[in-house]
């Protein structure tokens, strides 16, 4: 029997607005505690309806009855850290926040365990501050001027709030070393799951090439359409954002958007891709190894998390700059056999990122930390019921 049983447990996490990787490591997670209540800023249920977040009891911040919020949260950004503080999460003793944004910043009192599973620090403030003020370029003046200052409030909320976290746990070591150079913290590192059973090799092979991501400027998709377009080589892109007007005007006609497919179309879809192409600076990057569990080799950028999750393995080939004379080297290198690819050796690589292992890491995870932090606040816990009743929570 874990120590975690008899322990009341709260999820935070940033928003529940889509369905992708994050989403599914909440889903990971809650199947590790169902019982966990989960906080988030802004919920849209009809997302998660056959999901184990669907069944779990979801307790949403004042920004759900603001205008648009399911579709435009991210124009509430500067709400998001009064917004967060508002939880109360008195009546647990551990808190789990899952954060790239404003979750690490709940408030908790001196006897719970804060715990925060970080994707990245917020990266429009920090690492990649000046990448955002580059895609704003054809924003509205009012917007551009407002930005710069808005940023740095939070990047100084931020920090500070960074320091309410008892332990951090990151997604990668990249993600780990973005952690000490924002907050000076150190932190554990535990992949997040990669659902390995959606996929599987394809017999036989189709000639296009395939990328999968939200269609934002952060995941550089108008870097991979400007260099299949020139090369004239088909490709296919799934997903939807509000990138697709400008990235449509931008393909050629060997380039396809897809938009968002069902898991079984998307999981047949990719098996046949000759190779899966990614254009971003990562912070992990579960589609990369989801190709490899269809058995598909990767063509990704330097940088980041990637060539970390996919040392060791045969089936990437690398491009050192985001440009599309970079990428399109690789492509050529590629078209001319660099990778043998083999899809049985992929998929063994991408095992070792399954949810099992996800599951285990985090459970012991958290009981160290729990066990840890009694260690260090004494008799603290034994005293937990008095004070909760002396302030009207039950424990």
């Amino acid at each position: 029997m874990s120590t975690l049983d008899r322990l009341d447990i709260a999820f935070v996490h940033d928003w529940l607005t889509s369905f992708g990787g994050a989403e599914r490591v909440l889903e990971a997670a809650l199947e590790c505690f169902p019982d966990a209540v989960v906080h988030t800023l802004v919920h849209d249920p009809r997302l998660f309806e056959h999901s184990a977040i669907g069944r779990a009891e979801v307790r949403t911040s004042f920004l759900q009855r603001m205008p648009f919020a399911r579709r435009a949260y991210r124009h509430y950004l500067p709400l998001m850290p009064f917004a967060v503080e508002q939880f109360d999460l008195r009546p647990y003793h551990i808190v789990l926040s899952f954060s790239s944004a404003v979750a690490h910043g709940v408030l908790v009192r001196p006897d719970q365990l804060h715990v925060n599973y970080i994707y990245t620090p917020a990266r429009f403030a920090w690492h990649q501050y000046h990448d955002y003020l580059g895609w704003l370029k054809g924003a509205p003046v009012l917007k551009r001027l407002a930005v710069r200052p808005i940023l740095h409030y939070l990047r100084l909320w931020d920090h500070s709030a960074a320091g309410r976290v008892d332990h951090f746990i990151a997604i990668s070591e990249w993600i780990a070393g973005c952690v000490w150079r924002a907050y000076r913290r150190r932190a554990e590192v535990i992949h997040p799951p990669v659902n390995l059973q959606r996929f599987r090799p394809a017999g036989t092979r189709a000639d296009y090439y395939i990328t999968m991501s939200r269609l934002v400027p952060q995941k550089r998709i108008d870097l991979i359409v400007e260099t299949f377009t020139d090369l004239g080589l088909p490709l296919k892109i799934v997903g939807e954002g509000p990138e697709r007007r400008r990235l449509a005007q931008l393909a050629g006609p060997n380039v396809e958007l897809v938009g968002w497919l069902a898991d079984d179309e998307l999981a047949a879809l990719l098996s046949r891709a000759k190779a899966y192409v990614h254009g971003a600076e990562e912070d992990f990057g579960i589609a990369p190894l989801e190709a490899y569990a269809a058995g598909v080799p990767v063509i990704a950028l330097r940088r980041g998390g990637l060539p970390e999750t996919l040392r060791g393995s045969e089936g990437a080939l690398f491009y050192e700059h985001p440009t599309p004379a970079s990428l399109a080297t690789a492509i050529c290198r590629f078209e001319a056999g660099a990778v043998e690819v083999d899809p049985i050796a992929l998929r063994d690589h991408a095992r070792s990122f399954g949810k099992e292992r996800f599951q285990q890491e985090l459970v012991a995870a958290l009981e160290r930390a729990w066990t840890g932090f009694g260690d260090r606040t004494g008799e603290i816990h034994l005293r937990r019921d008095e004070f909760s009743e002396r302030i009207g929570v039950n424990a």
